[in-house]
């Protein structure tokens, strides 16, 4: 088969590369880079089954300016929420494709582990379970794939978890110890599912590889850009200056600012959520930490 990878990020050439394995793919980014089968964007978009691993933020903006539909499939391995509308990325995608066309991955898995071909499992959610079993079939025998139909759940995980990262690592950074953490992160899990229930997701998606499975992971290590930023943070770093240090895109800032906006459009209660976003607008961590405490 013949797949195309938009975006040379880590996580985009790690699933090019596991993609290689067993299949002819081919991927692409603004600026050329010295990867095996690296191509023009024109010719990737020719191929049929396709793999989307830019910024979430900038979804909507690639798709108007890049992207014709001709009955092209489409893989989103992007995780965020558009900050300034607040809609979720199968929102986005299906104004210019059929959502039969359209699946979601998700679950723990960090790049760098999966160039190391080390054992990773993954979620294809999907309306077309056809369209899932596909996708399923490009990974070689070392990624573990599941699929599922709770689009909405896996997507609200996969965004939600990255703002959780951030506050682990705030945690973290304040020396906090592992008890702190602990909570933060299972409470974190409950206001994740509480936020999904507002939208219709299944509980059992929170339970599974999008939800704990990928916040563990995230809100736990080095690894996770959020984490590092929250990390930072509690350090009184400026968020302009670890931004520009980070050196890739860190899902969560804006996020933050996406599930701020809708909790209190719908009067959701996410008290984790609302104090990593009111520390990134300039908040004092410490005083976050209390707050939290109190409520």
């Amino acid at each position: 088969m013949n797949i195309g990878v938009i975006g040379a990020g880590k996580w985009g050439q790690a699933l090019h590369f596991s993609f290689l394995e067993n299949h002819n793919s081919f991927i692409t980014s603004r600026t050329k880079r010295d990867i095996k089968n690296f191509t023009t964007l024109e010719k990737v978009l020719q191929i049929e089954y396709l793999v989307f691993a830019l910024s979430a933020q900038h979804a909507r903006e690639w798709m108007k300016k890049n992207f014709k539909w001709t009955n092209q499939k489409i893989l989103v391995a992007s995780k965020g929420i558009e900050s300034n509308s607040g809609k979720f990325l199968n929102e986005i995608f299906s104004e210019f494709l059929p959502k039969d066309n359209l699946a979601f991955i998700s679950g723990p898995s960090f790049a760098s582990e999966v160039v190391k071909k080390l054992p990773t499992a993954l979620v294809i959610s999907s309306k077309n379970r056809k369209l899932s079993s596909k996708f399923s079939a490009f990974f070689p025998k070392y990624i573990k794939t599941y699929i599922d139909d709770d689009v909405i759940g896996a997507e609200i995980a996969g965004a939600y978890k990255n703002v959780l990262a951030i506050a682990s690592g705030i945690c973290d950074g304040l020396k906090l110890g592992n008890n702190a953490r602990a909570s933060l992160i299972s409470r974190g899990l409950v206001e994740m599912s509480r936020f999904g229930k507002i939208f219709n997701a299944k509980e059992n998606t929170f339970l599974g590889l999008s939800g704990s499975g990928d916040l563990f992971l995230t809100a736990s290590s080095e690894l996770s850009r959020n984490y590092r930023v929250g990390k930072f943070l509690a350090q009184n770093e400026k968020l302009e200056n670890i931004l520009k240090n980070l050196g890739e895109v860190a899902e969560g800032v804006a996020t933050s600012k996406a599930i701020y906006k809708i909790s209190i459009e719908k009067n959701i209660y996410t008290p984790i959520a609302f104090e990593v976003y009111k520390i990134l607008e300039g908040k004092s961590p410490l005083q976050s930490l209390n707050d939290l405490l109190k409520s």
